[in-house]
């Protein structure tokens, strides 16, 4: 499956991240396919610059964006947020209970 996803650039402590076209199976900063944009949390605003004709050309591709970048790129406007992930645990005191 081929993913969105960010990667991690910058030095120690001061990260900044590519928005990149990747195989699912690949490490987090191995091998992509195409760089679309970047995105800087350290900066005030957040510096997100995103290609919008490429994103929309792989998401109709069938590239999955991960969770974060589907945030980030719902703040562009460029894909719907996704619903709220909900946790399949039970919460500590149906634990105690079924013990």
């Amino acid at each position: 499956m081929v993913k969105i996803r960010l990667r991690r650039m910058g030095a120690k402590k001061q990260p900044t991240y590519r928005f990149v076209v990747t195989d699912a199976r690949s490490p987090r900063d191995g091998r992509f396919l195409e760089i679309l944009g970047h995105y800087n949390p350290r900066t005030e605003p957040k510096t997100v610059v995103v290609d919008a004709e490429k994103v929309k050309a792989w998401l109709a591709k069938g590239a999955q964006p991960s969770d974060p970048v589907r945030r980030l790129l719902a703040a562009q406007g460029l894909v719907e947020r996704g619903p709220v992930p909900t946790t399949k645990r039970k919460p500590k005191s149906e634990k105690a209970a079924a013990s």
